[in-house]
């Protein structure tokens, strides 16, 4: 009885050297069916921002460049990496070794492409608020496109680097074939903490105290000064958006710091990281997906605005693209 129960529970029942698979139980197919339900809302909460940065002609500007850049990420997580993820949950793994490989590769790679983002939407809003004058000459669409495309590329690179010597021995580094775990050395794991947390996160929270304290001092100087000319005052509202959209933005970043920081504990103590690691970490993660376009919904009215088009499917008519939507 006790070793049909055993082989019960292996991926791969003649092998003794299987994979153990923990039996299903309600409490798991529950939280497996939550976890689908995050990751569908991941992707459509995702999409109506790339749809809506994209279709609206208005919306073409060098802050939602980043923005779509960092839609696009959180989009490929909820469709790719959290299904296989959930797909593994207390499961065996029968994609194969090379699959294996490549989710992992393509999962650090959209955490990469992530965390750019974020550090350069930090420095849109830093020369946004603290050289305004300036800004519609340094930041141009088409230099954040360029901006944007050199993060990728460079996170595609940086991750093969990172991971050449797993993609090359993945047979020896996992001995079970069944299940899909990347570990990495503490060196290799000590240098993706640098590049890939503490230096971002360091630049992003530099930049956002200036523009705390620059953004503080104007509104100081707003509220002592009275507006009599026309063209002050609009000066003076422009500056106010530009403020919201800083306190925004400042918001998504402060989600995507607190829930990263829990992923990479385990390189402060230093312990070797795994892909798979802690459950909750891992997951909480993924949720920043998930928390960005729902913080574009709370704050940011062109949003909500959009995704009304969006559901009324007036974007299908002609000229749509140049509807008022700011």
């Amino acid at each position: 009885m006790v070793e049909t129960l055993k082989q019960a529970e292996l991926c791969t029942r003649p092998l003794n050297t299987s994979c153990t698979s923990t039996p299903v139980s309600p409490k798991a197919t529950l939280i497996k069916t939550l976890l689908y339900c995050v990751a569908l809302l991941t992707v459509i909460l995702n999409l109506l921002v790339v749809i809506s940065i994209s279709h609206f002609r208005q919306l073409h500007t060098s802050t939602n460049v980043f923005l779509l850049s960092l839609a696009v990420s959180d989009l490929l997580v909820g469709l790719v990496v959290m299904p296989a993820a959930i797909a593994t949950l207390q499961s065996c793994w029968f994609l194969g070794e090379i699959t294996c490989a490549l989710w992992i590769l393509f999962s650090c790679i959209l955490t990469s492409s992530s965390i750019g983002s974020m550090v350069l939407i930090s420095v849109d809003r830093y020369v946004a608020i603290c050289a305004p004058l300036h800004y519609s000459s340094m930041i141009t669409p088409r230099r954040a496109k360029i901006c944007v495309s050199l993060c990728w590329i460079c996170s595609v690179l940086y991750n093969f680097i990172i991971l050449k010597d797993f993609l090359l021995q993945i047979d020896m580094l996992n001995p079970c074939p069944q299940e899909c775990t990347l570990i990495i050395s503490y060196i290799s794991g000590a240098v993706d903490f640098i590049l890939t947390f503490f230096s971002p996160v360091t630049v992003i929270i530099v930049l956002y105290m200036r523009v705390f304290v620059v953004a503080v001092s104007q509104a100081r100087v707003m509220r002592s000064q009275i507006v009599a000319v026309k063209s002050r005052t609009l000066t003076v509202v422009v500056k106010k958006s530009e403020m919201r959209a800083a306190r925004t933005l400042g918001i998504v970043l402060l989600v995507f710091i607190l829930c990263l920081c829990p992923y990479y504990c385990p390189s402060l103590v230093g312990e070797d990281t795994t892909v798979d690691g802690s459950f909750a970490q891992l997951w909480l993660f993924f949720c920043n997906s998930s928390l960005n376009p729902l913080i574009y919904a709370f704050f940011y009215p062109w949003f909500r605005k959009s995704i009304k088009l969006i559901a009324s499917l007036q974007i299908l008519q002609p000229g749509s693209c140049e509807a008022k939507i700011m």
